[in-house]
């Protein structure tokens, strides 16, 4: 789990806190117990693909990071392949959703959904 000292697995950005935050609460759930789990699948042209769900409670070997009241889970498996990435919402005309910027992605393919460490 991560601690105060430690750097977190991945960052999230304040916009893309409260957007999850406000989709929690809309589902029922605890933000105090419940987070956002992040996790990278087999899957897309390039290899690999990110993965989002709401969870009630971290498992037990999950790494837990906490960022402007949000709660993200983050499974071992998963966390060789998004430690250093933030956490974004955006907003726009064509796209709206949460995006991850992630700095060992060596290659993605063209539509942005899946990448290659």
């Amino acid at each position: 789990m991560s601690t105060a000292d430690a750097t977190p697995t991945v960052d999230v950005t304040e916009p893309a806190a409260e957007q999850a935050l406000a989709l929690l609460e809309g589902e029922g759930m605890d933000t105090d117990v419940a987070g956002l789990r992040l996790f990278v699948q087999q899957g897309g042209c390039a290899g690999l693909s990110y993965g989002m769900r709401f969870d009630g409670a971290p498992e037990d070997d999950d790494d837990v990071v906490e960022a402007h009241g949000l709660r993200v889970f983050v499974d071992p498996a998963s966390e060789q392949y998004v430690e250093g990435s933030v956490l974004t919402y955006e907003t726009g005309l064509e796209n709206a959703g949460f995006d991850v910027e992630n700095p060992n992605v060596s290659r993605e393919c063209g539509c942005g959904e899946s990448f290659r460490t």
